[in-house]
């Protein structure tokens, strides 16, 4: 009670004494420099705790934006006149103590003496006099509740407002509230100066705000509790993330000595290896020394068989010997000039090399012979000019020829030729063929814009319609069976295994003629004998690589292997020749990692089929031509 009475003469000094944020008196009166209001350091502080992410204070009152330096609220400046007046209060008051201990004043009557009692009826504090006027009034103050200061002070009673007098309408009460202007009114001020304003009545703005505040005193409360509770799950789950860390940092170390233990044996293996070599180049060079000593004991021991003074004068019989020991030491002078032993073992040793592995394997590599090498192991001729190729086995190929030649024919690699059983392409001329690993066929016609899936035991399952296609489809599969389609255009369609379903149509960047796909579901395109001749590689969404490019008169053909390596074979035509090279997949993009020695083929045209049977064959046809090649 007290300081509310001091509060209210605050007020009524020339400058306004009051921080808006405490509604006290100030202290510290420091100032927002973006627009000059003024507030306690202390409420500021208080204010800047929950904007600690800012760079700037927004002013409670205007919004306006001060920046803030890095001591922050210290380092604004103080409002000098304000402190002043607060001093010059706190002087004419008796200090701060005085403040406190002033007691409140009758407003009943205009005597200003100290107030004894409080009605609430009334709502008015009374000094002794009016005190007695309302127990003697018995007429006008019958029934009015009264109370004394001791039990206003204590806070037992509830006081209602005392509204502040309107300065401009001497005789009404402030009661009401502008909320477009932000300020008490009374009655006839409303009907003045605030026509079609928001106006509320005081007393229910008051307990709107207060509700206001204890509605968010209540919620601060209950998230204050649930963040110290979230504090405390933090702490429990830190323990639970510290060891689930230190599992997988455990876990990481354990695979870590595993591996580091296999490339450890690899290398012993490797070293082992290597010794083993030099061991035995070392035994091969010791056998040749110590041929070459006893090739020279025995020539010593010739010649002075042969080289004696008396050979002239010999008799027929030891004659024929010395002469038969002439020609064997003749024959092994000659055998010791002709020599090369020891030049092949040096060859043979700096021919070995060192092949590391691939990124694939953990693993060091391996020692080899030499550089890699193909070798075509079987030439087949060709009934007809092939049209379409495809895998049947590790060690066979099924082709069709098209055109002329009715059926498919299953050709092995040493030779072996038979007719493919259950064949259901009586009077059809197909383009091309692939077999799935259930025995399906799945053929495309010369003259259709459609493929047709058959039965192991030749029944049609399905036919696959391709729209906005010509008349020549290449067919594929993917290691998981799909169906994959290319049409001599932008497109790769790739099918379900049972060929009802469309799954994806990729757009290429050049005319398609073959297609595969690796295990990881990425498409290597061909586009074969076209101009320019690119090989490229494509994901599902239609993303693509760097394209590998052949020179003019150069068309290149692709394969996917079982492990994902891709063959490429570059087909010069006019040289008759055939260059493979291996590649991995980095990305999207293809790494070359060998290039095998060029391959002598019969190429009368440039259509071509490469086909990988196994990780170390190929097989290759060019028109009336099967090639099987070793890798």
């Amino acid at each position: 009670m007290a300081e509310k009475c001091g509060s209210e003469k605050a007020s009524s000094s020339s400058p306004n004494l009051i921080c808006p944020l405490c509604l006290d008196i100030f202290v510290e009166a420091t100032i927002l420099t973006s627009c000059g209001h003024t507030f306690c350091r202390r409420c500021l502080r208080k204010y800047d705790l929950t904007h600690q992410d800012l760079d700037h204070m927004v002013c409670p009152l205007c919004r306006e934006i001060t920046k803030l330096s890095a001591n922050r609220v210290d380092d604004l400046r103080l409002n000098v006149a304000i402190n002043g007046c607060v001093d010059d209060y706190h002087a004419k008051c008796g200090g701060m103590n005085a403040v406190l201990e002033m007691c409140q004043k009758c407003t009943a009557c205009k005597s200003l003496k100290d107030a004894v009692s409080f009605c609430r009826t009334c709502n008015c504090y009374m000094c002794d006099k009016c005190l007695f006027s309302h127990q003697q009034l018995t007429m006008f103050f019958d029934g009015h509740e009264i109370f004394s200061m001791d039990e206003v002070i204590e806070g037992k009673v509830s006081i209602g407002h005392l509204f502040e007098k309107c300065s401009i309408h001497k005789q009404e009460n402030k009661d009401m509230f502008c909320e477009d202007c932000k300020v008490h009114v009374c009655h006839k001020c409303i009907l003045v100066d605030h026509q079609n304003h928001k106006i509320k009545n005081q007393v229910n703005f008051e307990q709107e705000l207060r509700q206001k505040v204890t509605g968010l005193a209540q919620r601060c409360a209950d998230k204050k509790a649930e963040l110290e509770k979230n504090i405390q799950n933090i702490e429990i789950q830190r323990h639970e993330v510290h060891t689930a860390v230190q599992t997988l940092l455990d876990d990481v170390r354990q695979a870590y000595s595993i591996k580091a233990k296999e490339l450890e044996e690899n290398l012993r293996s490797l070293t082992d290896q290597i010794n083993a070599l030099e061991r035995s180049f070392d035994d091969d060079l010791d056998v040749l020394k110590s041929k070459d000593r006893q090739r020279i004991k025995s020539i010593c021991s010739s010649i002075t068989l042969v080289d004696n003074d008396r050979l002239g004068h010999l008799e027929t019989d030891t004659l024929s010997a010395h002469i038969l020991l002439c020609e064997e030491l003749d024959a092994m002078l000659k055998e010791v000039s002709r020599h090369t032993s020891v030049e092949a073992i040096r060859k043979k040793a700096q021919e070995k090399r060192f092949k590391p592995a691939d990124d694939t394997r953990l693993d060091l590599g391996s020692i080899s012979g030499s550089d890699p090498k193909m070798e075509v192991i079987q030439c087949v001729d060709l009934r007809e000019e092939v049209e379409g190729m495809a895998q049947h086995s590790n060690s066979t190929v099924a082709i069709v020829y098209g055109w002329s030649a009715q059926g498919i024919d299953i050709i092995d690699s040493n030779g072996g030729k038979q007719q493919y059983r259950n064949t259901p392409l009586s009077g059809m001329r197909c383009s091309d063929l692939v077999l799935q690993r259930d025995g399906t066929l799945c053929v495309s016609p010369c003259d259709a814009s459609e493929a047709y899936i058959y039965s192991p035991l030749g029944s049609r399952k399905a036919t696959i319609h391709v729209r906005d296609s010509g008349f020549l489809l290449k067919v594929n599969r993917s290691p998981s069976d799909e169906i994959i389609i290319t049409n001599y255009e932008n497109q790769v369609y790739i099918y379900d295994p049972t060929g009802s379903t469309l799954k994806h149509t990729v757009q290429t960047k050049h005319d398609t003629k073959q297609a595969s796909i690796t295990r990881t579901g990425l498409i290597v395109t061909s586009s074969c004998n076209a101009i320019p001749s690119v090989v490229t590689v494509y994901d599902r969404d239609g993303n693509a690589g760097e394209s590998l490019q052949a020179p003019r008169g150069v068309y290149m053909y692709a394969a996917v292997d079982e492990q994902d390596r891709v063959y490429v074979a570059s087909v010069d035509k006019k040289n008759s020749s055939v260059v493979i090279r291996h590649y991995d997949l980095d990305g999207l993009n293809l790494k070359e990692r060998v290039e095998f020695n060029a391959l002598d083929m019969t190429l009368k045209y440039e259509w071509c089929y490469l086909v990988s049977l196994s990780p170390d064959m190929l097989a290759f046809a060019c028109d009336k031509k099967l090639y099987f090649i070793k890798v």
